[in-house]
């Protein structure tokens, strides 16, 4: 065995869930160690799809995923994925081949190490075969505790060296950090004292759905996520959902009237707080996390608590049933609970369908165009209600967000924080393989949908029966409304495409493929569930025009 075979075998023994890339000969060897050692491999199309597919495999999995690639040119092109993965916290290990030092006129010659940290990955090395074992334990240790992604370079030279024999990585998990008692001592006076508290939990918080819970409960607070951990609290009555640009109206007012907001796990960026403007004017604002530098990042605070989101939640808890044995109403009133069920979604908010087609205007055959409401709404009652959906980046975003429901927050895969389109289809992949018990839906714009196609063969040579809901309006439609918001109609002619017959598209590559102009299109849908699909479908969803999605105001005012 040599090292490159050994560091195969030893991230197998650690427990990684999955491997995804593009095999070329700087990972060949690892690659095939990984696949002989019972670790699952798929290969994709282009290093970007895999990366996308081993962020989302680790997402909805909990387990640490690989992306393998090649040196140099491997892994620049799955440098967007990996920098996704690695503002996101994905616990995620990179293999990557690298030139040697004395390789400098190699083709594939580079700095890996700042190229890895230039989008916040964490760069490792395996520096020889006396210390392979220890450098891939770091690297195995940083990915799971730190929750980092980690690129693990693999020399050339290093990996031809012989294994040291009987060389053992160990891992111990790191334990959850409790809050110290003083500040839960502050963070339940605040909860006492408050009269309209909700709870927003994000990424941070998704295994402490059920404590944040138990806390709202008991001192009467609303609960709300931020969008990657959008269904962490169904179920509960008490629940508004997304917090931030997607929120509905009854969501945000009744966010913007609390008198305490306290952040568990949720960066309360401008994404999640609408630049602030989901924060009132005398709210006092609590931030919760593992992270020092996390707390007061990107808004001021009035406390901010260093501690994991369910022990801190769990502590809280008891710390005010020792003194408020009894729960309180406090904002949850039952007028609120009727307001919330009946408007904080918003698909029960009316609307003025935007369709053009036989059956509401002159418009019909080519010229016909479907609202994207009435599409998604459509779609919502038509695919199985246990499923997970990805969403791409775009003006779309905000419709198979905020209208499909999900059964929970592994039924949701949000990959926005590098704000990239084309990163869905692989998300949508990596996500399939994860949770093969729930049927994938993607929601995706049409540039976003031609810039990742290549992977549409992963999705037919998997047999995948995933959904991909194509929004067409042949053109970057965030670009052409953000730059039409001033009314001076510049030239769109860069940001506008031909009509492209995409369903015809996914048919060449295997999958089935539908275009839909109107509601009586999404027949073909319904027969496709019915028929227990194992092959993807294609909706090319011809959409009528929003003049710019509810929320992108909202969003582009950080741009």
């Amino acid at each position: 065995m040599n090292v490159a075979a050994q560091v195969g075998a030893l991230l197998a023994e650690l427990g990684v869930g999955h491997a995804f890339g593009v095999v070329g000969s700087g990972n060949f060897v690892v690659t095939n160690a990984l696949k002989a050692h019972g670790v699952p491999f798929t290969a994709s199309r282009h290093e970007g799809g895999a990366a996308n597919m081993a962020d989302a495999y680790s997402r909805v999995s909990g387990k640490v995923s690989v992306l393998s690639v090649h040196q140099g040119c491997g892994l620049t092109n799955a440098t967007t994925g990996i920098g996704e993965a690695a503002k996101s916290r994905t616990p995620m290990i990179v293999l990557t081949g690298e030139s040697t030092a004395s390789a400098v006129g190699s083709n594939f010659a580079m700095d890996q190490d700042a190229l890895a940290e230039s989008v916040y990955a964490v760069s490792e090395r395996v520096h020889s075969a006396k210390t392979a074992a220890a450098d891939v334990a770091r690297a195995y240790r940083t990915a799971v505790n730190e929750r980092r992604t980690v690129v693990l370079n693999l020399p050339l030279d290093v990996q031809v060296q012989p294994a040291v024999a009987g060389a053992v990585a160990t891992v111990n998990d790191a334990e959850p950090i409790r809050p110290s008692r003083r500040s839960v001592a502050a963070l339940s006076d605040l909860i006492s004292g408050a009269q309209r508290p909700v709870f927003i939990a994000g990424r941070g918080a998704k295994h402490a759905g059920d404590a944040i819970a138990r806390l709202a409960e008991h001192t009467g607070a609303l609960v709300a996520t931020s969008a990657v951990v959008k269904g962490l609290f169904n179920g509960e009555d008490f629940n508004l959902g997304i917090s931030g640009g997607f929120s509905s109206p009854v969501t945000a007012e009744l966010i913007s009237n609390a008198d305490l907001i306290v952040g568990f796990g949720c960066a309360m960026n401008m994404w999640t707080m609408r630049h602030g403007t989901l924060i009132g004017p005398d709210a006092r604002v609590v931030q919760v996390d593992v992270e020092d530098a996390a707390l007061g990042r990107n808004r001021p605070i009035d406390l901010g608590v260093l501690g994991d989101t369910a022990e801190t939640a769990a502590d809280v808890l008891e710390h005010i049933r020792a003194s408020q044995p009894e729960p309180r109403i406090g904002y949850r009133t039952e007028a609120n609970r009727e307001l919330i069920a009946a408007r904080s979604a918003w698909a029960s908010e009316p609307y003025s369908d935007l369709s053009t087609g036989a059956d509401l205007s002159a418009a019909s055959g080519s010229e016909a165009r479907i609202d994207p409401r009435r599409l998604t709404i459509e779609l919502n009652s038509i695919l199985p209600a246990e499923r997970i959906v990805s969403i791409d980046s775009g003006n779309f975003m905000g419709y198979p967000s905020q209208f499909l429901d999900v059964p929970d927050a592994d039924g949701f895969c949000f990959t926005q924080a590098f704000q990239a389109i084309g990163l869905g289809l692989g998300t949508a992949i990596g996500a399939a393989l994860a949770r093969p018990d729930r049927m994938p839906v993607l929601g995706t714009g049409d540039g976003g949908f031609h810039m990742a196609i290549a992977e549409l063969e992963t999705a037919v040579r998997l047999r995948l029966p995933l959904v991909c809901i194509v929004y067409n309006d042949a053109a970057y439609g965030a670009e052409i409304h953000h730059f039409n918001a001033d009314g001076s109609e510049p030239d769109m002619s860069t940001v506008t495409f031909p009509e492209t017959d995409i369903a015809a598209i996914a048919r060449g590559f295997g999958a089935e493929g539908v275009t839909v102009r109107t509601v009586e299109d999404l027949e073909a849908v319904r027969e496709w569930v019915a028929s227990n699909p194992d092959t993807p479908l294609v909706i090319d969803a011809k959409i009528a025009s929003d003049s710019g999605a509810w929320w992108l105001a909202e969003a582009f005012k950080g741009h």
